[in-house]
């Protein structure tokens, strides 16, 4: 049990709070109401899969770099509870356990795998190269609703495409906070990230537009399907949390930036898939 838990601490399974709400969402816009039992265990199943290997990836190859630094102590692969042996073997499983779950949906779903993992294994690469990180961990949010909207109707809309959109700019808008709080240890081990290259407040000021462009995309994504008037109340409340989510952090003041203010985030994917559900439901009771 200890062991397992150290494995499901590695790949931080309660994290799934931030792209399967969106997976489901996705499916549930393209089925129009509720997807069928078999499209939301397999949609379930893949999601579980690519971002546990996507987890555990970006685990195993930041390794060196969790080692130095002071808030990672108690990470399994740092503390050494979990090995890196024992992480590869997690990494192919999880994507095995991907790849069967894409191919029980459409089959365009499974032709375009490459796209979604791409971004995956890019992403703790890329920290080394340039400050458009979190816009790649963005692109790899992203594919969540659009993946499980190809899965149930096997092709892609302009309206899908605004969705993904609107969660990739979501998630890399947080990012950004959460990345603020490492500016003096990326800069001592020549890391890069949107903090490093335009200061904290400049870097907070990215984030607050880029959460401005997924409200207003989220809200796109309600007139291009036209869905009913109550889908516009979870587009409201999830703009309110990432309201109250700025105006609790400053410059100066990183200290909300804590495990609960990161949980509190996925009250945004939450709320929109429950009041798109909703709107559904009752355009087709």
């Amino acid at each position: 049990m200890t062991k397992l838990k150290a494995h499901l601490d590695n790949i931080a399974l309660s994290h799934s709070i931030f792209a399967l709400p969106f997976a489901y969402m996705g499916a549930f816009l393209a089925a129009g109401s509720v997807p069928s039992s078999h499209d939301l265990i397999w949609i379930t199943l893949a999601m579980i899969g690519a971002r546990s290997a996507a987890l555990a990836l970006n685990n195993f190859i930041d390794l060196k770099y969790d080692k130095l630094h002071p808030r990672f102590t108690e990470r399994p692969m740092v503390a050494g509870t979990v090995k890196p042996w024992e992480a590869i073997i997690l990494i192919v499983a999880c994507l095995v356990l991907f790849l069967v779950a894409a191919a029980q949906l459409q089959p365009l779903c499974l032709l375009l795998w490459p796209l979604a993992l791409i971004p995956l294994v890019m992403y703790p690469y890329m920290k080394r190269f340039s400050w458009t990180c979190h816009l790649v961990l963005g692109l790899a949010l992203a594919a969540a609703p659009v993946g499980a909207w190809i899965g149930v109707k096997g092709d892609i809309s302009l309206a899908v495409l605004f969705l993904g959109l609107a969660v990739g700019v979501w998630i890399a808008g947080f990012d950004v906070i959460y990345g603020c709080q490492d500016v003096a240890f990326d800069k001592a081990n020549g890391l890069n990230s949107m903090p490093v290259r335009f200061g904290v407040q400049g870097a907070l000021r990215l984030s607050k537009i880029m959460h401005s462009i997924s409200i207003a995309g989220f809200a796109l994504v309600g007139l291009l399907l036209q869905l009913h008037f109550i889908y516009y109340f979870g587009v409201t409340l999830a703009g309110i949390v990432l309201i109250y989510q700025h105006i609790i952090i400053s410059a100066d003041n990183l200290s909300k930036v804590t495990q609960r203010y990161f949980m509190r985030n996925g009250l945004v994917g939450i709320l929109l898939f429950i009041f798109t559900m909703l709107a559904l439901l009752y355009r087709n009771p």
